[in-house]
């Protein structure tokens, strides 16, 4: 068998990006328990089932695996705290979250994204864990964005981009690569980045309109730059975006040399991309905040 380092595994599949659910269910005295994961996927729709997978060691085993169903609730951005509560070994977790029974007697706890009340369909044990399946007999879905979890830290997009709403002038630039290339357009004095100002109709019509000017398919990703430039009187944020196969229409994909990297006109820009060169090397990437001169970079961690 091969020998691997446990933590750098569970670092591996932390790079997946999930969401994060509660899942909940009752005591055969009624009480309220659940816990945090974001060991949680769709199986099927017809008949309809999902599953979560819980820690043979957890203290939860006895009463998840001996329940007649469980819920689970998939949070919000603004429900941190609720995630933070049930990860912890809180005495009542429930004191400090509103909720009430689901169509199948199952914990639905309110402000969630959506939740899938579940009576329970099979239970598979798998290595050091068990998988709970569940047959979907209730569920509620609407417009609150759900909260995210990659690296060992919580992903909020739609929280950024309302935060990022334009309040002065914003100029909205994407780092779009493909095959360790980057796209650049040829400006009047040099090299820039596909960039756009945006409107009245805010970041995220803005951020769409630049990539499709590209001529890329390309997805947006994260947040790779964030500052303000007082010289031009502007906040300025970079998105990185993974691009598919294909030739641009705007620009040329262009490899991050020293030689290239002097032609990009803008000092700051120039920067950045160096920054990207390096942290593409190493495969650690990071968010700068700060102005055109100086700021600071948080790395993306890894591990819980």
């Amino acid at each position: 068998m091969t020998q691997y380092d446990p933590r750098e595994l569970r670092n591996a599949f932390g790079t997946f990006m999930t969401g994060v659910t509660v899942v909940t269910a009752k005591t055969a005295d009624g009480t309220p328990i659940g816990f945090t994961a974001n060991s949680f996927s769709s199986v099927s729709l017809d008949p309809p089932l999902v599953l979560v997978c819980l820690a043979n060691s957890s203290s939860n085993y006895q009463a998840f695996t001996s329940a007649d169903g469980f819920a689970v609730n998939i949070l919000s951005e603004a429900q941190k705290h609720v995630s933070n509560t049930f990860a912890r070994p809180v005495e009542d977790r429930f004191a400090t979250v509103d909720w009430r029974d689901g169509p199948n007697g199952g914990p639905v706890i309110d402000g969630v994204s959506a939740w899938f009340d579940c009576s329970m369909f099979k239970t598979v044990e798998a290595g050091d864990h068990i998988i709970l399946i569940g047959k979907v007999e209730g569920f509620e879905a609407n417009a609150a964005p759900g909260l995210g979890y990659a690296r060992g830290a919580y992903v909020t997009p739609a929280a950024e981009l309302a935060a990022l709403e334009p309040h002065h002038d914003m100029i909205v630039s994407v780092l779009v690569q493909l095959d360790g290339k980057v796209l650049l357009v040829e400006a009047k004095d040099g090299l820039v980045l596909p960039e756009g100002r945006v409107g009245k109709d805010g970041v995220s019509q803005t951020l769409q309109a630049v990539v499709s000017s590209t001529g890329m398919t390309a997805e947006p990703g994260f947040i790779y730059s964030v500052y303000e430039d007082s010289d031009r009187k502007s906040q300025h944020i970079t998105f990185q975006c993974a691009a598919e196969d294909g030739q641009p229409t705007l620009g040329a994909f262009t490899d991050l040399s020293d030689e290239n990297l002097q032609r990009v006109t803008d000092p700051a820009t120039r920067t950045m991309l160096h920054r990207f060169r390096e942290e593409s090397r190493i495969g650690n990437f990071g968010i700068y905040y700060g102005n055109q001169q100086s700021g600071h970079v948080r790395t993306i961690t890894a591990g819980r």
